[in-house]
């Protein structure tokens, strides 16, 4: 298992200047990978940003030399249509060749509802949108003149003129079983999060080697990739309270469940502050900080991707690439 281990750029949390500059430190810091979330809306609206991820990858894609770039994760099926990903992203690996890899999850309300104004799908229906996306993602960067009629979405004689050699790999996030098989038919990586039961893990990664056995694929060739979410920092009480902020990821999915507005969203996670470390390693300890990390390597997973809560993250990145990084590097060897 070769490791790579990445920073999660919290387009949520900072504006595209901002965020560039911590991208750009990762990369120096020694970092492999950055990742990017896709917002339309942020899960605070006092304090939250939401740059347009396409937008900000190409600059990213010019200010970086080699880290791989991400998105963790970007819905193709509602406020994008798949043709215009599937564009979009063979820009990006022009730019950036064998550095882009497109990541796609199903979504969420606060993201796709008020900016397209269209009724919120139920889980299955959006499971099947994403399989016919990146299914016509796939055609059209395989092809010319493609036409494609689909249950949700058609084109007619499409073509992308702009793509690298090399298609961009389709990493697939998944929180459940159903889109886990999916992640194994069709994906050539695997997202997900760190900070739930640990069960929940076997079984996503059970259902991933299921759906690629079913499809006749080799799972062992799907890039396993966990978005771990730590807060580590010199002053232990910093690093504690540093995860308010992201207290809207502690919630209950049954919680957060169809929440299009952020002033709710907020209103809920501030009501809840107090679960907000739970989500996350927290520790001023390089070596536990290490020792919890490695839990995830130890169920399969072999990229992984850091996402710091604090409001500082330079001086997040400063110390975790001085006491933390070096020993995950050796443990790695």
């Amino acid at each position: 298992m070769t490791m790579r281990f990445g920073y999660k750029a919290s387009a949520e949390q900072f504006g595209p200047r901002e965020l560039l500059d911590f991208s750009v430190l990762a990369e120096q810091s020694g970092l492999d990978s950055v990742a990017v979330s896709d917002h339309f809306q942020p899960w605070r609206h006092k304090t939250g940003h939401a740059p347009n991820s396409l937008v900000w990858l190409g600059a990213l894609a010019q200010a970086t030399e080699r880290v791989q770039l991400l998105t963790s994760v970007l819905t193709p099926t509602m406020r994008y249509h798949p043709s215009i990903v599937a564009q979009s992203f063979g820009t990006l690996g022009c730019l950036a060749p064998g550095r882009v890899i497109l990541g796609v999850g199903t979504g969420e309300a606060m993201n796709e509802t008020p900016a397209t104004a269209a009724d919120w799908p139920g889980a299955k229906e959006r499971r099947l949108r994403m399989a016919e996306a990146i299914s016509l993602i796939q055609e059209l960067w395989a092809g010319e003149r493609v036409t494609f009629e689909g249950e949700y979405y058609r084109t007619d004689k499409a073509t992308i003129y702009d793509k690298p050699e090399q298609p961009v790999p389709i990493y697939v996030a998944a929180s459940g079983p159903l889109a886990a098989k999916l992640v194994g038919r069709v994906g050539d990586g695997f997202i997900t999060t760190s900070g739930k039961k640990p069960e929940l893990y076997a079984e996503l990664l059970e259902n991933v080697a299921a759906g690629a056995e079913a499809a006749g694929r080799d799972s062992s060739s799907i890039v396993r990739t966990m978005e771990v979410k730590v807060s580590y920092d010199h002053d232990a009480d910093y690093a504690l309270h540093a995860c308010e902020w992201w207290a809207a990821l502690a919630l209950t999915p049954d919680e957060k469940s169809g929440i299009e507005d952020p002033i709710e969203m907020e209103r809920l996670a501030d009501a809840h502050a107090d679960r907000a470390h739970t989500r996350f390693i927290v520790t001023n300890d390089p070596q536990e900080c290490v020792e919890k990390i490695w839990w995830y390597v130890d169920q399969g997973f072999e990229h992984l991707v850091f996402h710091a809560p604090g409001s500082d993250q330079r001086r997040f990145l400063e110390q975790f690439s001085a006491d933390v990084l070096p020993l995950l590097r050796e443990r790695a060897r």
